[in-house]
């Protein structure tokens, strides 16, 4: 069970950057992105058959952030310019990814077994640490038996996704920042204050699928293989690790928001892991589970709520009554 688990917060805190991508463009600038489908492929693809072709895959994992990049820039210049509808333009781009994807990757499939990777590299120095022997050995004494292959992904993911989420925080603290959360918030008014809505908009959707693309790149690595259907059901994910976040952990600051954010994408991975231990439940039911999980973060916290309210009421009336009477 822990290594199912230790499996699930690795490859949580991957998907992380992916939901972070997410929150920006459907929390801060209120845009029904769902490029995010091909952009996470494109990703995938771009650092794929660029480590195949020989370019260091720190480098690919750049690349593949930088298309990423284009193609939200694209989504973002096709409503603003083109005035096509918000939910319309995503979609659009996504289909169109789809064949992009193909022509980059030349077929459907791109092992990466047999090539060099940001993680395969990193497990290469981490090894002459010592460090697994030390982690594996507190568990050892804690009674388990089987142990992690290495804990060098896990520590080196939990960095690279912190410092998004702090540079993410701080730049939405910054003029620019605000400006883009005010874009989200009322077009109207921050045009009253000659701000370029437009921009704000491309440059938006263009750091969100950045992020959504150096997350595809990395899980790419991570599985050792890029498909060009990898990307399918990908938004609903992201929003599934918005949402509950949100639910478990508020919203009452930015700082919060974004860890909420991580939060959920960790523990949605966790659930779906649990879920799947389940004997009656498949891989291919994983689907539903997140819709059922994003059903139960969207209703539960209304219940909640509207059962508190309930209790204030009948306290009040309780009250008054008291009154009434004295």
């Amino acid at each position: 069970m822990f290594i199912s688990i230790f499996g699930a917060v690795e490859s949580g805190i991957i998907y992380a950057i992916m939901a972070l991508g997410v929150y920006l463009s459907f929390r801060v600038l209120d845009f029904p992105d769902l490029t995010v489908d091909g952009s996470f492929v494109t990703g995938a693809a771009v650092a794929a058959i660029a480590i195949m072709n020989g370019v260091p895959p720190v480098i690919a994992t750049v690349f593949a952030a930088l298309a990423g990049f284009l193609a939200g820039c694209l989504t973002g210049i096709l409503h603003t310019k083109g005035k096509v509808n918000a939910l319309l333009s995503g979609i659009l781009m996504m289909i169109a990814l789809y064949s992009v994807n193909l022509r980059i990757m030349g077929r459907p499939n791109l092992p990466l077994l047999n090539e060099s990777t940001v993680f395969k590299q990193l497990e290469a120095a981490w090894a002459s640490t010592g460090l697994d022997n030390f982690f594996n050995g507190i568990l050892s004494s804690l009674g388990m038996e089987r142990f992690p292959g290495t804990w060098s992904i896990l520590l080196l993911m939990i960095v690279i996704t912190f410092a998004i989420k702090l540079l993410t925080d701080y730049y939405l603290k910054t003029d620019l920042g605000l400006a883009l959360r005010a874009t989200g918030n009322n077009k109207k008014m921050i045009r009253s204050l000659s701000a370029n809505t437009d921009t704000l908009i491309i440059a938006g959707l263009g750091l969100s699928n950045s992020l959504v693309a150096l997350s595809g790149a990395f899980i790419a690595q991570h599985g050792g293989f890029a498909d060009v259907g990898m990307g399918i059901g990908m938004i609903i994910i992201g929003l599934a690790s918005v949402i509950i976040g949100e639910a478990l952990f508020g919203t009452k600051s930015i700082a919060r928001a974004t860890l909420a954010v991580v939060g959920g994408a960790v523990i949605y991975r966790i659930v779906v892991t649990l879920a799947l231990q389940v004997e009656f439940l498949e891989t291919g039911d994983m689907k539903l589970i997140t819709a059922l999980l994003v059903i139960a973060a969207l209703v539960a916290p209304k219940m909640v709520k509207a059962h508190q309210e309930k209790k204030r009421r009948l306290r009040k009336r309780a009250a008054l009554q008291v009154e009434e009477v004295s």
